[in-house]
């Protein structure tokens, strides 16, 4: 596929040479800080060094004075606690920490915790969550990455005396449920400084409140920060601001050899095969999947069972099971995939669409958002994928780079029973019969607005580089600028005028490329590019191009050397 190539402006020469002087660091890495709007030495020394007292004050946030007061009068009264979370990656850390770290205050008896059932209930809280409440003789809901737009939940809740603290990070409706107290940083209302929490993070700063409520040490509460990093990863959330601070040091605890490692997490760990320092990409690739795959295929309180376990032996058990179920849901994955693809083929006008709106009933409605994401892949445009479910059609948006589908969605509000999510995901339910009228309705509003060049991935080019300056230390001072994630990307290079050492070029796996490049005949350096096996015919004959890629650690049989990760090869004309 084509991709659109954007090089980002160069920060100010002066700025550049000032801060790299005050900090003695190379210009081309002060370059990169600069396009962060890192400018000066201190937001350098916080962007380098995170430091969890700097975190904003929890009492910040709109209502979480209400909640401490809530959650004091539950440990004071007696009252039973319910831990109540959404089961996905996000959902099911986040009553991991809320749950493990209040179990110390409320002792087994007064606290539990409770997962919906995905096809049973659905997302968020629901009739059959608070009954369980009510006649269990629970007092107090906490509902973690869920339930701001639960107005009609919580007046039912309410009814059946249950009190809810809701702690969530979608963004609202225009009218707020009748909780105790909305914990949501997105509210307009809200001051809290920084908008980006995961559903987790805000779980966590309500913890953070009640721990300063009772004037006690934040550290045991930081040692739940391997949990928040997970969720910050996998729900693509970005990494800047107090997030960057958060995944930072839960990162640290996750890589620290002299740390008792979570069961679970360590578990996790082994079952992916990730030996080597962990960071958010491979807890993207190697947690996410395996945690979700418990909500999207079963029931997701086997992960959140998983991520509370005390022993190996136990968290290896129940690991294995999580384990066991993702490569099941990796056959639905693959199949499903496949068949979505291959209905776009054989149709003209969905090939020729703004967008992809594809609807089965006999599809898995725990892989929808995979597959989803596989089609925006291959056919770069927003994509949603429906199937049946309680006889409704159900499904999960994806969308590219700049474009809001959770405001194209909601634009067709009047053929939906209902939806909710983020600018680049969100999910919706309509009756099956307003299918066909919903996806002419989305492709008009799409294809109206979307730009030409939004339906070409963007490659975003940080700086140019040559080859002699990717060193040993150079890659050192690049770690430095991690955890890398949306909002801080690992830094996209580009070295023009290359070629192929001779030879070196060659496909490996069917459709990766594999070769050593150079530049002037002098500096070489290894590189890959995953699915790029169609530019082998043109590299080998030696002609030369422009690349842009990002620069890791390649480890084989115990040895490491640098290599260059491909992400397109350009010639120009």
């Amino acid at each position: 596929m084509e991709k659109r190539w954007i090089r980002k402006p160069a920060p100010d020469a002066v700025k550049v040479r000032h801060l790299a002087d005050a900090l003695r660091v190379n210009e081309t890495i002060i370059s990169l800080l600069c396009q962060r709007n890192v400018c000066d030495f201190e937001e350098a020394r916080a962007y380098f060094r995170p430091v969890l007292s700097e975190l904003p004050d929890p009492l910040r946030m709109r209502d979480m004075d209400r909640a401490v007061d809530r959650l004091q009068h539950a440990l004071h009264e007696g009252e039973r606690v319910l831990v109540y979370g959404d089961y996905d990656v996000d959902g099911t850390t986040s009553v991991a920490v809320v749950y493990s770290y209040l179990l110390r205050f409320f002792g087994p008896e007064r606290i539990d915790y409770y997962i919906p059932d995905r096809y049973k209930e659905g997302y968020g809280i629901s009739v059959a969550g608070i009954d369980y409440a009510a006649e269990q003789g629970y007092a107090l809901i906490i509902a973690l990455d869920c339930g701001v737009k639960a107005v009609e939940m919580i007046a039912y809740a309410n009814e059946r005396n249950v009190d809810f603290i809701i702690c969530d990070h979608h963004l609202p409706g225009s009218t707020l449920p009748q909780a105790v107290a909305v914990l949501d940083p997105k509210r307009a209302d809200c001051e809290y400084p920084f908008k980006e929490l995961s559903g987790c993070g805000v779980g966590f700063k309500l913890m953070q409140a009640f721990s300063q409520h009772l004037g006690l040490d934040d550290a045991p509460l930081y040692e739940l920060l391997d949990l928040v990093v997970v969720s910050i990863a996998a729900d693509i959330v970005p990494i800047t601001g107090e997030n960057r601070t958060l995944a930072y040091h839960g990162l640290r605890l996750l890589n620290d050899p002299a740390r008792p490692q979570r069961p679970g997490l360590d578990a996790l760990r082994d079952l992916a095969g990730l030996h080597s320092e962990l960071n958010i990409s491979s807890l993207v690739f190697g947690f996410s999947p395996r945690i979700n795959a418990a909500g999207r295929m079963g029931d997701a309180k086997r992960s959140v069972a998983m991520l509370l376990a005390q022993t190996k032996e136990e968290a290896f058990d129940k690991a294995s099971v999580v384990d066991k179920t993702n490569q099941e849901r990796r056959g639905f994955d693959t199949s499903i995939t496949k068949e979505a693809l291959q209905m776009i083929e054989d149709d003209l006008l969905l090939r020729n669409a703004s967008t992809t709106v594809l609807y089965k009933e006999t599809w898995h409605k725990g892989v929808v958002g995979i597959v989803a994401s596989r089609c925006l892949d291959k056919y770069y445009r927003p994509t949603i994928i429906l199937t049946e479910s309680n006889g409704k059609a159900t499904g999960s948006a994806r969308s590219v780079v700049g474009f809001d589908v959770h405001e194209a969605i909601s634009e067709c509000a009047d053929l939906l029973d209902q939806y909710g999510g983020h600018m680049y995901a969100a999910g919706l339910t309509l009756p099956v019969e307003n299918v066909p009228a919903f996806r002419e309705k989305f492709e008009r509003i799409v294809a109206g607005r979307i730009r030409p060049e939004q339906l070409i991935p963007p490659v975003e080019i940080d700086s140019l580089l040559r080859l002699n300056e990717i060193t040993d230390s150079f890659y050192k001072l690049l770690r430095q600028m991690e955890p890398f994630g949306p909002g801080n990307a690992n830094p996209v290079f580009e070295s023009e005028c290359v070629y192929a050492s001779p030879d070196s070029a060659r496909i490996v796996g069917n459709s990766h490329l594999k070769l050593t490049l150079t530049q002037d005949g002098h500096h070489t350096v290894d590189a890959i590019g995953f699915g790029l096996a169609e530019y082998h015919e043109r590299i080998a004959k030696g002609l030369p191009f422009n690349v842009c890629y990002t620069i890791e650690i390649n480890e084989y049989r115990g040895v490491k050397s640098l290599q260059l990760r491909v992400k397109d090869i350009r010639w120009e004309e």
